[in-house]
């Protein structure tokens, strides 16, 4: 196994807490209790590393030469929720967005509007936790455009992402802090590779937060809920992954 994909895959598992990976050829390291409490230590360092190089930073992003003839469809693939199919059959016509919480304007945004808002556009690279990596094209609008839209109390700190899928009795979620919210990157991505987002890569939308791993790229939003604590939300952690898994809320790269 490579140096960066170890790296990858235990930074992603948060030192393989129970219910974590088993990684061959990292399986020495994660026996020894000093690795595995430094690796514990490593998700708050790299977001700090992250941090320090400004809120702006970019992840690279690439040409359309570069983009992946197989961009893999991961996780679940078609929720089995009523109204998100009753959604989906009629090509998401009557869905809404909502987004609530600690807003001065709670919003319900249909497809139509998000597609009327300015859009961005990049190319840029996807790396799972499993330790694959595909390079796609996505466009939407920047989510700290719809957020501006919401108007956000002084008390807002984190955006949740209420999602349509569940693994078993858990609903799927995750959740980002407001400089991530608002990086010029981030975005609520419809559109793939120039066609409307497929379901089985998240269909009528899905988060782009491209400094960090895949696992933080919801799919299927629903809802985007702005929190001051992620404490009493689920698990506490701050994502299904962190609550069922011990991965790291922040999987900067």
């Amino acid at each position: 196994m490579s140096i960066i994909l170890c790296r990858r895959r235990l930074l992603g598992t948060g030192a393989l807490g129970a219910g974590g990976l088993i990684l061959s050829g990292c399986d020495k390291l994660n026996a020894n209790p000093a690795f595995r409490s430094a690796l514990i230590e490593a998700g708050s360092w790299h977001e700090g590393a992250q941090r320090a190089l400004g809120s702006g930073a970019l992840a690279r992003e690439y040409s359309e030469a570069d983009m992946s003839p197989n961009f893999r469809v991961n996780g679940n693939t078609n929720p089995e929720d009523a109204s998100y199919k009753s959604h989906a059959a009629t090509d998401f016509a009557g869905w809404t967005l909502s987004v609530d919480g600690l807003v001065k304007r709670p919003l319900a945004l249909p497809m139509t509007a998000i597609k009327a808002m300015q859009q961005r556009k990049q190319i840029t690279r996807h790396d799972c936790v499993e330790g694959w990596s595909a390079i796609g094209q996505w466009q939407g609008p920047q989510l700290g455009q719809i957020l501006s839209m919401a108007g956000l109390l002084p008390s807002a700190r984190y955006a949740v992402f209420h999602c349509a899928d569940r693994f078993g009795s858990s609903p799927y979620y995750e959740s980002i802090d407001l400089v991530d919210a608002f990086h010029p990157q981030t975005i609520l991505a419809w559109e793939m590779n120039g066609q409307p987002l497929s379901i089985g890569h998240g269909a009528p939308l899905r988060l782009r937060v491209e400094r960090q791993l895949g696992y933080k790229q919801a799919k299927y939003v629903m809802r985007i809920e702005l929190r001051d604590s992620l404490a009493g939300l689920f698990g506490g952690k701050g994502g299904y992954w962190e609550d069922a898994h011990d991965y790291q809320w922040y999987a900067g790269i």
